[in-house]
């Protein structure tokens, strides 16, 4: 059975940090490419971050690109999302999703299993 359970989220000010877990069950993460989205209210679900299979790519969005960093402990089985200097308008839920094709890609229609999501709210 698998599962990706994001935790993480919360209420932080502007220019805070969070850092977001996924927690894969059921998936290889040598196999699997792990992505993560978020989506504001009224707005489309849009990519934030990517991480292959392979280690090899990451991709950053580019409005979170210096900021945000994603990385991966096999050992756990989880995949993070640090995000620091948090702003407004990064306010949304974010959730994590696997892909079997997509390597370190951004759009939401490549990736197949999804999680439940976690909230993070930015103050200003």
């Amino acid at each position: 059975q698998w599962q990706l359970a994001e935790s993480g989220g919360g209420l932080v000010q502007t220019g805070g940090s969070l850092r977001l877990s996924c927690a894969v069950s059921g998936f290889n993460l040598d196999i699997y490419n792990i992505g993560w989205f978020r989506q504001a209210p009224g707005k489309e679900r849009e990519g934030v971050s990517g991480f292959s299979s392979s280690a090899a790519c990451t991709s950053y969005a580019d409005s979170v690109k210096g900021r945000f960093s994603i990385s991966r402990d096999n050992a756990e089985n989880t995949v993070f999302l640090q995000m620091n200097n948090l702003k407004p308008e990064d306010s949304a839920v974010y959730y994590c999703a696997a892909s079997y094709s997509s390597e370190c890609g951004l759009w939401a229609t490549d990736y197949d299993y999804w999680g439940q999501g976690t909230s993070v709210t930015v103050s200003s």
